[in-house]
């Protein structure tokens, strides 16, 4: 907080009765702020006149104010000595202890001071600034107003009073209290309108609190004086409201208006913008370019500068490396916001989730209450809370078999590594011409942990018990698998799954167990281009084989709402054909192209909606047989109660013979509609007590 405490010198050189006209040139650098002038001009007076009190005031000001308060207080203990009773040289004191921030002795003292006179102005100014240092900004304000009555309008009380509302308001969004905030600074405009600080802190509010239309009103009305951080404060607008493109259009804007004039800090929260706007559009070469030249015309490199490049290289899933930049402005700024937090974020997504806490933890002893460390505390701790997911399903085709199945999921992790997991599913199938009936209960109890960062082993293993008119029978059901992450950018799992054939009565009753060798990888970019293949080998305890490859190559056009489109391909093939018991062709082909459009629960805020929708149309050729177009529309809508609970509703409809094992699959139609509920049951994780860091 910048304060002046020069506010009662005024008072005190009217005051003083042993004025000389050979002191009038001291009285006047101190006046007009020359403190170096004036402290050798009073050494010199004091040469002469040692034991003047009005030298050694004037002395001890000249000091204090020039920036060696602990001298000052030296010389007003001094004044105290031989002046005990003097209320100015006590005035002085007081304010020598406010340079060299002392605030709490200040505080008892200057209460001292203002029982010997409550109506002192500079007494009561002294006062309300030492309780703002100390951050009792609503007795500050009481003060100040009680100084403003002695000396109506004075305008160093009026930019303290400032200075105390936009604290006392920057602590009051902290707590989230932003309207009391907004009309606290507000208050500002009635003594200084239209203040380049207060607008600037009333825009930070309202981009803190997500009204981003009041935010932009208040960086144009800071255009024509302050066009730079006008445009700078426009450009994140535009990026907050998910318009990347014109927030680098703006910010493009705010370069071309930097001239060899520009202040330096200002030139630099310019091109900081610039380059982070290259950076939320993608622009991953220009953005890596402009940063190399600055780090190479910088010696040493800034901060602000490795930031820049470790946020570059998180949005490029280099998160190594963005640790590492990291690491380099923790080195020299431990308090760094974007150290910490950024680390945080860099460690959460390289899978050291421990670590990740601390780093989170570390910004909030620094950024009391900071509202993106909280929420960043407050996600990772949802991440590892008990959890229960329950699916309600009908489905029918136009072989007249109807299923109802209901699903109910409970995840309880006990640590970030580990968590056991519990799976019940009730199904029932029936087919109206052949009259026959079925149920399966499936019960899969297991655990899942993570090896290493990049590494997690999960299994369960369970019993299904089949149940019809003409067969009863249990088995052994079973799902294992090796999730990896081998390099950024990609994901491989491996596995195995044991479980029995399931889609109508007819097939639950021939009890035939499937034994599948799965792989899954997939291969993300930083140009928006992905793919995903699936691999399944099957056997089956009817001495038949499955392959099936299915491999999608996409294009994400859109990031927010996320648009993508693309082509799948599938090959299928079964050893054996038994065409009058399920689909086994000795091959399969379809090629269809898809587009899909989507806003993902984990992206939608409590009290929004989200969505899905994705539409497909291709061909399939079954054995020799002329192709046969396909058709897939599936789609869900959901709603996000709070942050723990939410709900949605799924349909789709698919023509293509391989979405399931059934006999007679030419022409073959298949609906099925069901309604999902997800609720974090508990309100914080098991271990929230019990951390231990990663090994990195």
């Amino acid at each position: 907080m910048r304060l002046k405490f020069i506010s009662f010198f005024i008072l005190f050189i009217l005051s003083l009765n042993c004025f000389t006209q050979e002191m009038k040139e001291g009285f006047t650098y101190l006046e007009t702020g020359k403190y170096k002038k004036a402290e050798v001009f009073f050494k010199q007076v004091l040469k002469e006149y040692p034991t003047n009190k009005t030298a050694r005031l004037c002395y001890g000001r000249a000091v204090g104010l020039n920036g060696d308060a602990e001298k000052a207080v030296g010389i007003f203990v001094n004044l105290l000595k031989d002046y005990p009773t003097d209320f100015e040289v006590k005035l002085n004191y007081a304010e020598s202890l406010l340079w060299s921030a002392n605030y709490p002795d200040a505080k008892v003292y200057y209460q001292k001071l203002l029982k010997e006179n409550d109506k002192s102005f500079a007494a009561l100014l002294g006062y309300a600034n030492t309780l703002s240092n100390l951050k009792e900004y609503k007795n500050a304000l009481i003060n100040v107003d009680k100084a403003l009555e002695v000396l109506p309008g004075n305008p160093n009380a009026l930019v303290s009073k400032k200075y105390m509302r936009l604290g006392l308001a920057n602590t009051l969004v902290t707590d989230q209290k932003y309207k009391e905030a907004e009309n606290l600074l507000k208050e500002n405009f009635k003594s200084f309108k239209d203040d380049k600080e207060t607008l600037l802190n009333l825009a930070n509010l309202y981009l803190i609190s997500n009204q981003f239309n009041k935010a932009e009103e208040v960086y144009q009305k800071l255009k024509k004086d302050n066009l730079l951080t006008s445009l700078n404060g426009i450009s994140l607008v535009y990026h907050l409201r998910e318009d990347d493109k014109k927030a680098l259009e703006i910010s493009n804007e705010a370069v071309k208006n930097i001239t060899p004039e520009t202040d330096k800090d200002l030139k630099k929260q310019t091109t900081e913008r610039n380059i982070q706007a290259l950076i939320w559009n993608k622009k991953y070469k220009e953005a890596d370019t402009a940063i190399n030249e600055l780090i190479e015309n910088s010696k040493p490199i800034e901060n602000w500068m490795l930031s820049l490049r470790a946020t570059l290289n998180i949005y490029k899933s280099d998160f190594k490396k963005s640790i590492a930049d990291y690491n380099l402005i923790l080195e020299k700024d431990s308090a760094s916001f974007d150290g910490n937090l950024g680390k945080a974020n860099a460690l959460k997504a390289s899978g050291y989730y421990n670590n990740a806490y601390t780093s989170a933890e570390n910004t909030l002893k620094f950024y009391d209450k900071q509202k993106d460390a909280t929420n960043f505390i407050k996600q990772l701790d949802l991440s590892f809370t008990p959890n229960f997911e329950g699916k309600a399903a009908y489905s029918y085709d136009n072989g007249n078999n109807e299923a109802y199945s209901y699903t109910a999921n409970i995840e309880i992790p006990f640590s970030t590594k580990f968590k056991v997991l519990a799976n019940y599913n009730f199904r029932t199938t029936s087919n109206s011409v052949t009259d026959l009936k079925a149920s399966s209960n499936n019960l899969l109890l297991g655990a899942s942990y993570q090896l290493l960062n990049n590494l997690t082993l999960k299994g369960t293993l369970g019993v299904t018990a089949s149940d019809s008119e003409v067969n009863k029978y249990n088995q052994l059901i079973a799902d294992i698998s090796l999730q990896i992450k081998p390099f950024k950018l990609q994901n491989l799992e491996v596995g195995y799954k044991r479980d029995i054939q399931s889609f109508n009565a007819e097939l639950l009753d021939r009890e035939i167990v499937q034994n599948n060798i799965i792989v899954n990888y997939s291969l993300n970019t930083n140009f928006n281009l992905g793919w995903f293949s699936q691999y399944y080998y099957t056997f089956q305890n009817d001495d038949n084989a499955r392959n099936l490859l299915f491999t999608s190559l996409y294009y994400n056009i859109l990031a927010k709402p996320s648009i993508k489109g693309g082509i799948n391909y599938q090959y299928i093939s079964f050893k054996n054909q038994v065409p009058t018991i399920y689909f086994s062709p000795s091959k399969f082909n379809a090629v269809e192209v898809f587009v899909n459009l989507i806003k993902d629960e984990a992206a939608a805020k409590k009290k929004e909606w989200f969505y899905g929708l994705t539409a497909a149309t291709g061909l399939q050729y079954i054995e020799d047989d002329d192709q046969q177009s396909t058709y897939r529309i599936q789609g869900n809508l959901g709603y996000k109660f709070s942050e723990r609970a939410l709900i949605n509703f799924y349909g789709l409809q698919s023509n293509i013979a391989s979405a399931v094992a059934t006999a007679g699959s030419a022409g073959f139609t298949y609906t099925e509609f069901g309604l999902r509920f997800k609720w974090y049951f508990l309100a914080k994780p098991f271990y929230k007590k019990e951390k231990t860091k990663d090994k990195l």
